[in-house]
Order: structure tokens, then C-alpha cells, then sequence
């Protein structure tokens, strides 16, 4: 391979990359979401300045995306926030099923993601979403099935509310040569179907996707959005190193 190619690699293994070269389109995928009260001290403590917590509530979601590159799962936990007046959500933590997934989401945008098992299926009228991390079950909800239509104007602003995460890389010494606060944004946003319902969340503790550290005091909505979108490319919105 000539020097000047190498620029043009995806990713590597250079004969095999670890995730395409395409812009991604999502069709039909599907969001089960439980926001609930948590302790607020707990939020203060991982969600990075300058962004600001509102208030003692987090979301636990999963998401099955049937038809994108592949078919897969993630799941993780989103806390709303604040930047300099507009209101978006922190990515904390997100764990996924999918190798190129968790690749592309790392290297090409910020999503914090690393491995685990999630699953979203229905049970008779329960709408079921579990996360395992390896052989341990650490979070299982449950939703009552198309239980109250929702808006498609709030299933809209739901999806599509500003997606802010910590970027950090570091170089062969371990030294930290990026360290950004990024912002991103769905686009292209259709839904399809949209209900809340009542919910219930279970937590249990584990030490390497540590969920149950925001203990759920009461669960106060749960949705259950099924949506085409695009993911929005992400931007910098602060640098550590320098600001």
C-alpha cells in the first residue's frame, strides 16, 4: 500500500475493517425508555462541567436497532442537562452487542459504549428489556404493551433532544491528547409509533456497569418510541485541555 493511501483507510485491519464506510440509516428502531428518580448527589458526581444536572432524574433505556448495519442492541443510562441554556441529554454509559458498533461509536463519535447483552422483547402485554454483563444480570424492566398513545410532537423532542458526551483518547504514553465535551443531534427523525405506560426497573449491583449506583427511587413515565432516524455527526462544544 502506498503512503498516500493510507490516509483513505476506514479503520483498521486495514484488509478487513472493523466497521463500514457508509452513512448510517436506522429503520425501525425501537426505544424502551424508564426515567425515574434517582439521588442527585449520584448525578453531580459524573456529570462533567460545564454541563448542568436539572434535577434527580435519569433514564434507563434500550434500544433494538433491527436494520442499520446489521441488526443489534444497546442499553444504557442518559441523564438530563443543561449547556449554556439549551437542554440535551449526557450519555453516561451505554453498552452493546455489536462490535462494529461499539468500534465506530468510539473512534468516530464519542458514545461511551463498551460490551454487554441487552434484550427487548414482548411477553404476552409486558414489554421486556434486560441487560446482562456477561453470565450477570444487572438491570430488568418492564412496561405495560401499547398501553396509552403517545404524541408523535413529544415522541419528536424525546429522540431527537441534543446528545451530549465526554470524548477522551489518550496517546502511547497514556498521556490524555483529547479530552472534549461534544454535542450531537438526530436527524431525519420519522416516528412511527409511540406509547407510555406503567413501568418497573430493577437494578442489581456489578462492579464493571455499575447502574444500580443510581438506585431508583420511583419510576415516574416510561416510553416505548419506534422511530426511522439518522445519527447526527458530532461536534465540539469544549476542550478540556485548552479552555
Amino acid at each position: 500500500m502506498k503512503q498516500s493511501d493510507v490516509k483513505n483507510v476506514v479503520a483498521t485491519p486495514i484488509n478487513a475493517p472493523v466497521f463500514p464506510a457508509v452513512d448510517i440509516f436506522f429503520r425501525n428502531r425501537e426505544y424502551l425508555n424508564i426515567i425515574y428518580e434517582t439521588d442527585i448527589e449520584a448525578l453531580q458526581a459524573v456529570v462533567p462541567e460545564p454541563l448542568e444536572v436539572l434535577s434527580n432524574q435519569i433514564k434507563f433505556e434500550i434500544i433494538n436497532m433491527p436494520d442499520s448495519t446489521g441488526s443489534y442492541l444497546e442499553c444504557g443510562q442518559v441523564i438530563p442537562v443543561r449547556y449554556q441554556g439549551e437542554i440535551g441529554e449526557f450519555y453516561l454509559s451505554m453498552y452493546v452487542n455489536n462490535q462494529p458498533a461499539i468500534a465506530s461509536g468510539r473512534e468516530v463519535a464519542a458514545f461511551p459504549k463498551k460490551y454487554g447483552s441487552p434484550r427487548l422483547y414482548l411477553d404476552n402485554d409486558v414489554l421486556v428489556g434486560t441487560l446482562d454483563y456477561h453470565s450477570l444480570r444487572v438491570a430488568q424492566a418492564t412496561m405495560g404493551y401499547k398501553y396509552v398513545p403517545m404524541a408523535v410532537e413529544e415522541a419528536q423532542s424525546i429522540v431527537g433532544a441534543p446528545q451530549f458526551m465526554l470524548k477522551q483518547h489518550r496517546g502511547y504514553q497514556g498521556e490524555l491528547i483529547i479530552s472534549e465535551l461534544t454535542r450531537s443531534q438526530i436527524t431525519d427523525l420519522e416516528i412511527k409509533e409511540a406509547y407510555r405506560g406503567p413501568a418497573r426497573l430493577q437494578l442489581f449491583e456489578h462492579v464493571m456497569a455499575p447502574l444500580a449506583d443510581f438506585p431508583v427511587r420511583k419510576v415516574v413515565d416510561a416510553q416505548h418510541i419506534i422511530a426511522d432516524l439518522r445519527l447526527g455527526g458530532p461536534a465540539k462544544l469544549f476542550d478540556y485541555l485548552k479552555d
